[in-house]
């Protein structure tokens, strides 16, 4: 029961955190066509800070909190701490470091577009957007599969 609400509640969590992971970007695309200072720059700083702050933030620290709680589970009650050593859960982790980079990484782009810095264009922001569904579908193929 405990190692179900804790999968649940860890899934809800990363769902949340995958829509935020993948909607930033696309509101940064908007916002590199935007006048500086003008009525749209402002309107999308505040939808980015909101979204970042309010759902991204939040929602990792959920996700890091309840996959410690799951490792914890697996480690002491159902599987050893082997586990930890398996090519699937360093799969698995490989993409969770990535994510988490991927997150400040775009923490510090929504600070460089509301101080007026950006430098990377549209094309960027629309090539990379998809850079979290990609880790997702390997850590979900890893995770579900245990390639095995």
């Amino acid at each position: 029961m405990t190692f179900d609400l804790l999968r649940a509640l860890h899934i809800l969590s990363v769902i949340a955190w995958m829509a935020g992971l993948l909607y930033l970007p696309r509101l940064f695309v908007y916002h590199t066509e935007a006048i500086p200072g003008g009525e749209l720059d402002t309107t999308l700083q505040v939808m980015e800070r909101r979204l970042f702050r309010g759902i991204m933030n939040p929602a990792m620290i959920a996700v890091v909190c309840f996959g410690g709680a799951l490792i914890w589970f697996d480690g002491t009650q159902r599987l050893g701490w082997d586990f930890l050593k398996t090519p699937w859960m360093i799969t698995k982790l490989c993409g969770v470091v990535f994510v988490i980079w991927w997150h400040h990484v775009l923490g510090r782009a929504r600070k460089r577009f509301a101080a007026g810095t950006n430098t990377h264009p549209e094309k960027y922001w629309r090539m990379t957007n998809e850079l979290p569904f990609v880790a997702a579908i390997i850590i979900v193929i890893a995770a579900t599969t245990k390639f095995g």
